[in-house]
This record gives C-alpha cells, structure tokens and sequence, in this order.
C-alpha cells in the first residue's frame, strides 16, 4: 500500500500569465504558496486483476482503457500501471471548483503513488512535468502550469514561464520568521460558489491577444511581489494582489460577479492590504493579505462568509505511507 499527501495551493499574484498562448512567447511569473490543506492518494495492491477506483463514485473495471476518471487513467498509462490495484482519492476540501489547485493535486499524488507503487523515486519536477502533460495534452484541459509545480515543490515559489517552454521554480528563500508573518496574513474566506474554471481560461485564453496589457501588468506585479517579499516587505505582496486584482478581473467575463467584488470591497475598507478570488476566479475562495491587527474587522466584515484557517506548506508531495508486498515478482 502507498499514501501519498499533496498540498493545495493558493496564488498570490501573476495568474493567468502561465497559460501557453500567452508565457510562450511573452514569458509569464506568478508568485505561489502550497498550503496545508492536502489530496492524499492511497493505492493499494488487490488479489485478482480488477481496477477499483473510490473517489465521490465508485469505478470498477477490468482495463484501464474502460475507466472514466480521465487523470487515473492517464497516470495509469504514464506509470506503467495496469491492473490489479485499488486507487482512493480523499481530499481535505471538497475538490470540485475550489480555486485551490486541486485538479493539479490529485494528478501529482495520483503519479507520485503510482510510481512509488512500480518502485520509482520520481523527482519534484518529473511530477510537475508528468502532471501538465496529463492534464494539458493528454486531456486537453485550458489550464496553466504553475499548479502542477507548487503541488509538486511546495514552498513559496516564484515560477517564471518561458518564452518557450521552460519553467523555472524557484524557492523564495526567506527567513522562519518572515515566512511565519506571511502566514499569519492569509486569510481565506468560502464564497459559497463553486465553478468549473474550464468557461472561464477558455476565454481567457482567446482574449490573450486582446489582453496583452493586462497579463504584462500581471507578470510584473508577480515579480514586484517576490522582491518586496525578499525584502521582508510583506504589506508590498497585498498591494501587488490588489492591483492585480484589478487587472485580472478583465480577462474574461466570469472571473468576478456582484458578491465578489462586494466581498473584495469591504475586505479592502475593513484593513486588508490585498484581496483576490483564488484560481481562474468566479467562485471558491477570497484570499486576503492583512495584518493581524486588522483582521477581527475583516472577520466581522465578512461575517456571512465561512473562514478557512490555513498555513504554509513547506514539502510539497510526498509519499507519507509505503508497504510494497512482492509486486516486482
């Protein structure tokens, strides 16, 4: 039996900026945290040859070919993994439209304890790069890449996107103190709305043309984030949010609606620095940057939303549990 733990994620500032029609030829930045909230993936060896796959439903199949579950069977595919296991998939937050990054988690866990399973030590950046050509070519999703690399990592990241294809993931070294400040200024509140964040990168990604003024405005805000966050300047990664907050609400029709933006409003006017909807916006979770100092009135402000307390995961994706019984014999 394998376990593997994988962390969601929360995106501070520069998203959008890593779809490929736009990092490609522009290069793109997002500053992005891995958070302690976790996809956990348990795969476990069975007597006969059946596939049994738990998640919200239950899948029972003798070829891999026959699942639905498009992200088990194609890690099934990468892994070399075909028959003769059970696979569950358990998730600290409801995954469906979160805006956590969870689609990206459960892909990474999904390799991570499949591989563990054939007794491969897959690497952080095989992961991240298994994980994108999963979901982008293999199933066609209009995602971007920095999920796949925070689950993968873990840590604080400043992930730079081409022009190309490259990917660069740097770890925003800072010190224990720094990081613990940080995390005492997130804050995450339930919108209440979950969305499929497909409708919403489809057009983002036909307006890139069209929004080349915005997404330059994003990359550099990301940028400006990580170096005011070496700078041990905190308050400069809730401003950068902000106004990136701003530009991002451009992109496309359904990244922000009515409640949104009035949560985002008294958000501001009750002390945080910065405020966002998490992913491609439209619904899962607003994130705050506030000082501690501010944030009872934030909380009374938003009193109608549900608060989600969260830390910073330093790991990435790992394997928590392995027992392997004579599956190479």
């Amino acid at each position: 039996m394998i376990i593997t733990q994988t962390p969601l994620r929360v995106g501070l500032v520069g998203g959008g900026t890593d779809l490929p029609d736009y990092y490609r030829e522009h290069g793109g930045r997002v500053l992005n945290c891995a958070i302690d909230k976790y996809v956990y993936v348990i795969v476990k060896q069975r007597f006969d040859d059946d596939i049994y796959v738990n998640y919200s439903q239950k899948e029972i199949v003798s070829r891999v070919e026959e699942l639905k579950h498009e992200l088990v069977r194609e890690a099934m595919y990468m892994t070399g993994v075909r028959s003769g296991v059970e696979i569950t998939m358990l998730a600290d937050i409801p995954s469906a439209g979160s805006g956590l990054g969870s689609s990206s988690s459960v892909t990474v866990g999904l390799l991570h304890a499949l591989w563990a399973y054939q007794g491969h030590h897959a690497s952080a950046e095989e992961l991240a790069e298994g994980a994108c050509t999963i979901e982008i070519d293999r199933c066609g999703k209009k995602i971007g890449r920095q999920d796949q690399y925070i689950a993968a990592l873990g840590g604080i990241r400043d992930i730079r996107f081409g022009p190309g294809d490259r990917v660069i993931a740097d770890e925003v070294s800072i010190s224990m103190a720094d990081r613990r400040a940080l995390q005492d200024q997130l804050m995450l509140f339930f919108t209440g709305i979950t969305r499929s964040a497909t409708t919403i990168l489809t057009e983002q990604s036909a307006n890139v043309a069209s929004s080349l003024e915005e997404l330059d405005g994003l990359r550099d805000l990301a940028a400006a984030a990580a170096d005011g966050l070496r700078r041990r300047n905190i308050a400069a990664v809730g401003e950068a949010m902000k106004d990136s907050w701003a530009l991002k609400r451009k992109l496309a029709s359904g990244v922000t609606n009515q409640a949104i933006d009035r949560a985002v409003e008294l958000a501001i006017e009750a002390g945080a620095t910065g405020a966002k909807v998490t992913g491609a916006g439209g619904g899962g979770f607003l994130l705050l940057i506030c000082p501690p100092e501010k944030q009872t009135a934030v909380r009374e402000s938003l009193s109608h939303l549900r608060e989600l307390p969260v830390r910073l995961d330093r790991l990435g994706s790992r394997v928590v549990f392995n027992v392997l019984r004579d599956i190479w014999s």
